[in-house]
């Protein structure tokens, strides 16, 4: 999906202000994942997304998240390896590592770096057909109407367990590895101006110790017909 995916975007940001898009009545669907630390939030989506491309004729919904980063160093001229190894570096997105990364001649402001993702994330959800999975999706596209935000959350031990399996680590480091990664997404948030969660902008939240991968999936399924955020649409694009 890489480069047509780039194509697109490219285009697209180049017609109009995603911030300002005369489109947003016809914004969406979109899907926003917002998760703790441990609870697959990935391979949900990619499940969500192999469910609901069932009920489709054509076109395809994409689960993104970390190329949303890459399309905004694009955007920004800046060198995709050194963002490729900065992002390798933790296997998540400090802020703060991202801006060390751009010290170099061709440096770019704070303001701007964050103008860039905030548009990234708009242009994806108002054309629609996308989960988008964290980078503060659910309050970049809080005001699109046919849009479903969900928040993943499980009990610590749940998502300790899940770390070792998935990192291949002892308990201690999946403790540590968890703390560390949820304060570089507060780190993000506090980046974008979002102090907070904003947990009154999800429509679902699902203890993933509670409920099983499929039906996990049920509910979304069921959430996503119950707003009706597919009434009326057909598929946009296609990135294949």
């Amino acid at each position: 999906m890489g480069n047509s995916l780039m194509n697109y975007l490219n285009s697209r940001m180049k017609e109009e202000n995603p911030l300002q898009s005369s489109r947003m009545g016809q914004a969406g669907p979109v899907i926003t994942i917002s998760r703790e630390v441990g609870c697959n939030g990935l391979v949900l989506a990619r499940m969500i997304a192999e469910r609901l491309n069932k009920k489709l004729t054509r076109g395809s919904w994409n689960v993104l998240s970390k190329e949303i980063f890459y399309e905004s160093a694009k955007e920004l001229d800046l060198d995709p390896e050194k963002v490729r190894r900065t992002f390798k570096k933790t296997d998540r997105y400090i802020f703060e590592e991202i801006l060390n990364a751009f010290k170099d001649k061709r440096h770019k402001s704070e303001d701007r770096i964050i103008k860039s993702v905030k548009e990234v994330v708009r242009t994806l959800a108002i054309d629609g057909y996308c989960i988008i999975v964290g980078r503060a999706s659910h309050i970049i596209a809080s005001d699109i109407k046919n849009a479903l935000h969900l928040r993943l959350t499980a009990p610590l031990g749940y998502r300790i367990n899940t770390i070792m399996t998935n990192n291949k680590l002892n308990r201690n480091e999946a403790i540590a590895f968890i703390e560390k990664v949820e304060k570089e997404r507060a780190a993000f948030r506090k980046a974008l101006k979002e102090s907070s969660l904003r947990e009154e902008f999800f429509d679902l939240t699902i203890n993933r110790g509670s409920f099983s991968n499929e039906q996990a999936v049920e509910l979304v399924e069921f959430a996503v017909e119950q707003k009706g955020i597919l009434l009326d649409y057909k598929p946009k694009i296609e990135f294949y």
